[in-house]
């Protein structure tokens, strides 16, 4: 299957009407930071055992080795478009956990909880994302060949 298919079959992820592979480079963007910090922890693992043990989870290095699976093996799934709705739902739930584990802006000393809530709420966004991946995949998939999974309207009235 090519990512970068122009084609509008339900099970294809490209949109009529948009340039060929600017969906593709969208979920690109998306999982950019999910493939870069797998890299970056495949080739530091240490740092990655370390990362993990300074948000108080053990064991450490089996965790570590799982993040890493999770984040390139989800990403891969939603570039290739195999199972992309699972791959999104992985990378919320991960993300949505990650989040509340090491970004608890509410009990972060004053002079960094700014920093802290901007994290916290640009990360609630990324799930948002990965929920809309999965949703249109899913709808897609159920959709009749010949419809779109999600209709065009126009003052409220389909086309």
């Amino acid at each position: 299957m090519n990512p970068l298919s122009d084609s509008s079959s339900p099970r294809s992820g490209a949109h009529p009407g948009l340039p060929r592979g600017l969906h593709w480079v969208a979920l690109l963007l998306l999982c950019a930071a999910y493939l870069q910090g797998g890299l970056v922890k495949l080739y530091d693992f240490p740092g990655a055992v370390t990362e993990i043990q300074r948000l108080g989870l053990a064991p450490a290095q089996p965790m570590a080795v799982a993040v890493i699976v999770l984040e390139l093996g989800a990403s891969a799934m939603i570039l290739l478009g195999r199972w992309r709705w699972l791959g999104a739902l992985l990378l919320a739930a991960f993300t949505l956990a990650a989040t509340f584990l090491a970004l608890r802006f509410w009990s972060a000393p004053p002079d960094a909880r700014f920093a802290m809530a901007n994290a916290f709420f640009e990360h609630l966004g990324l799930v948002g994302g990965f929920l809309l991946v999965a949703w249109e995949d899913l709808s897609r998939r159920h959709a009749p060949s010949s419809t779109h999974a999600f209709p065009r309207t126009i003052t409220g009235v389909q086309s």
